[in-house]
């Protein structure tokens, strides 16, 4: 079994992956909500995620921000009785 710094190297790789995910969670969270403000959300994210404080704000952001698409319920009209 390949070793790196004392660990199996398959440990090191989902390590990696799970950092990965958690630093662009807000990324993820917007992209999932098709929020407008994807792209503004990607590079605070992607340059200030690093810092605590930007992240937060990305997934602040990410989270208030309105949907690109609301899904409103429209209930059909009456039948229609001759």
């Amino acid at each position: 079994m390949a070793l790196l710094l004392g660990l199996p190297i398959v440990l090191i790789v989902l390590i990696c992956v799970g950092v990965f995910v958690i630093h662009f969670l807000p990324t993820f969270v917007a992209g999932n909500r098709k929020v407008r403000n994807f792209w503004w959300i990607f590079l605070i994210n992607f340059f200030f995620g690093w810092t605590l404080i930007g992240w937060a704000i990305a997934l602040v952001w990410a989270l208030q921000d309105t949907p690109k698409y609301l899904v409103a319920y429209v209930p059909a009209p009456p039948p229609y009785n001759r």
